[in-house]
């Protein structure tokens, strides 16, 4: 599996995240109510936010998001944590620019990561922060459920764990 394919539909396109891309992602990330729910609540400064871009990068699977109609950064998203024995994979770390909240763009950008995704595997894992409630509507949303409870990297426990089986994925 490609963890980094070009990727669009009507609304966007999803590209490989690149160094170049950065100045143009951190317009957006430097909106502090994207991570007001987030456990890095200060990733909107720009040290930390060149932490988690590095990070990104590091991964191989992480994405820009353009919107078609304006060919404007929107938002990052990725593919990580891959597991071929078990057939799952995890998409996350999204965020998207406070104006397209409450419109169709996650939505739109999770079917072309989950369609993708559909290709390979047989179940899509989300991390979520158990704090972020707007997250955790949005995967409701999606079909996603509740599978287990983790302990994040920064050493928060109780954060949900969604899957989205192929077998149910119908959007």
């Amino acid at each position: 599996m490609n963890l980094q394919p070009n990727l669009a539909n009507k609304l966007v396109r999803l590209k490989p995240l690149e160094k170049d891309d950065f100045e143009n992602l951190f317009i957006v990330a430097s909106d502090p109510l994207i991570w007001e729910q987030h456990p890095n609540n200060d990733r909107y400064k720009r040290d930390v936010f060149e932490s988690f871009f590095e990070k990104a990068m590091d991964t191989k699977g992480a994405f820009l998001i353009i919107d078609k109609c304006t060919d404007k950064t929107i938002g990052s998203s990725r593919f990580y944590d891959l597991d071929s024995t078990k057939s799952t994979i995890v998409i996350g770390f999204t965020f998207i620019a406070r104006s397209y909240w409450g419109t169709n763009y996650n939505r739109s950008i999770k079917k072309l990561m989950l369609d993708y995704a559909f290709q390979y595997v047989n179940k899509v894992h989300f991390h979520v922060a158990k704090n972020n409630f707007r997250s955790q509507k949005a995967m409701s949303k999606l079909g996603g459920t509740v599978i287990d409870y983790s302990t994040s990297n920064l050493g928060i426990e109780g954060n949900p764990i969604y899957e989205i089986k192929k077998s149910d994925w119908s959007l």
